[in-house]
């Protein structure tokens, strides 16, 4: 181990920016390799076990006995494939360019404290892209502006119950009833209206976790994956709910038949 870095800060490091990774959606199997070569870096040897809300790190000093370990809970941060590529670009700067630990930390609080994508723009761009999935599946133009409309309010509310630190199963339910309770005036009208009320809560449906959940599961890495799968199952059973509300309300013969 470098003479300049005590195992605890490295440890501390490592821990940090493995449980930022996880937040974030990386899948387990990558968060595994990145921090077993910041570890390399720092001619240490990483064993890491990964679980859904926490991590626990054991560093061991190559050529040494002295072992330090670290349990860190796992934050819940929104989903970043920014951070995602730049967090794993990292361990290669660090890895190739022998960095200082002071100067690693200093390049990961500039990733994680970097401005985020703005809220209005993100807005646009989802109404769009639900508004898109309404085409592909064979709406017509006016039921893609009941949905780009129904899909923003959805989504604005999301993100305001999200600030507001809002348990994530009761905003998917209660943002899924309003986005298709909107998307339920297409009835008012001669249109695709099926279509537009299926496609309204589309851009809630949890992929990141349901495809990091295969993964992990594929890769060996089963508790993992079998606890974001749950999760995203959860998810999409508020969807379900959320969705069945509006259906008793405006569109109960679909039920009953």
């Amino acid at each position: 181990m470098r003479r300049d870095e005590s195992l605890q800060s490295i440890a501390k490091f490592i821990a940090e920016y493995a449980a930022h990774m996880m937040g974030c959606g990386v899948h387990t199997s990558r968060v595994v390799r990145s921090a077993k070569r910041i570890g390399d870096a720092y001619e240490t040897d990483v064993n890491i076990s990964v679980f859904q809300r926490n991590i626990i790190l054991t560093l061991k000093e190559n050529n040494s006995d002295k072992i330090h370990s670290e349990v860190v809970d796992i934050p819940a941060l929104p989903i970043s494939f920014e951070h995602n590529a730049e967090l794993s670009a990292l361990s290669w700067n660090i890895y190739d360019n022998n960095l200082s630990l002071a100067d690693a930390w200093k390049l990961y609080n500039k990733i994680v404290n970097a401005p985020s994508i703005d809220s209005l723009f993100v807005l646009i761009l989802v109404g769009f892209a639900n508004a898109s999935f309404c085409k592909l599946f064979g709406g017509d133009w006016f039921s893609m502006t009941i949905v780009f409309s129904a899909t923003i309010t959805g989504m604005f509310l999301k993100q305001q119950m999200q600030r507001k630190h809002f348990n994530h199963y009761i905003i998917f339910i209660v943002c899924a009833f309003i986005a298709s309770l909107c998307a339920s005036t297409a009835y008012l009208f001669d249109t695709t209206s099926e279509i537009a009320l299926a496609t309204s809560v589309l851009y809630l449906v949890p992929g990141v976790p349901l495809i990091n959940g295969v993964i992990d599961i594929v890769e060996g890495y089963t508790l993992t994956g079998f606890a974001r799968l749950v999760n995203a199952l959860m998810l999409v059973l508020c969807i379900a709910i959320g969705l069945s509300l509006t259906l008793v309300l405006v569109k109960d013969n679909l039920i009953i038949n």
